[in-house]
């Protein structure tokens, strides 16, 4: 069975990110879970002493073990989350490539109308170091997010749907048999 792992850049319980992420987990179907980007800032003192965190590790290995990743990320200042930063440099410090030719959709939603265009270039050349297989030309820009969700949380927009779906189809396309 295809496992897909999803990252969501939003700290926020209520956070249209993760709404978002639970419709793609959702549309991709099979087995999934989603990872956790809490864990200290990244110090290389901090890493000297006491090694890497146990939550650090824990992402790295799920990335690892998926199939594909879907991350969903809100646009904060123009440029990605700084949680989600952090997460990719302590995965980054690890030992082994976890990233390397791995499937990965980017996917956001954002208040303004880009619905987090530049998060979603900034998260790309953020990961480009890591090698994945970065889908392209199936963009999910959910503007005006509060707009887009059902009071359930469900993605409600046709063509956000249908967005959605298109990207996961590719995704899945990206995923050796």
């Amino acid at each position: 069975m295809t496992k897909v792992l999803g990252i969501c850049g939003s700290l926020r319980a209520e956070s249209f990110n993760l709404k978002l992420l639970h419709h793609a987990l959702d549309v991709f179907g099979g087995d999934y879970e989603i990872g956790s980007i809490r864990m200290p800032l990244y110090d290389g003192d901090l890493e000297d002493l006491e090694g890497a965190p146990i939550a650090a590790r824990r992402l790295a290995t799920q990335i690892a073990e998926a199939d594909a990743v879907i991350i969903a990320t809100p646009e904060y200042n123009k440029s990605i989350p700084g949680g989600l930063k952090n997460a990719l440099d302590w995965v980054s410090r690890l030992d082994g490539r976890p990233w390397q030719d791995k499937p990965v959709s980017i996917i956001s939603a954002a208040a303004g109308r880009a619905g987090g265009e530049r998060s979603q270039y900034a998260l790309r050349l953020a990961l480009s170091p890591f090698a994945p297989r970065l889908l392209t030309g199936r963009e999910v820009l959910i503007g005006n997010a509060s707009a887009e969700f059902a009071e359930d949380g469900r993605l409600s927009g046709e063509r956000a749907i249908k967005a959605l779906e298109a990207n996961i189809a590719a995704l899945k396309a990206l995923i050796p048999a």
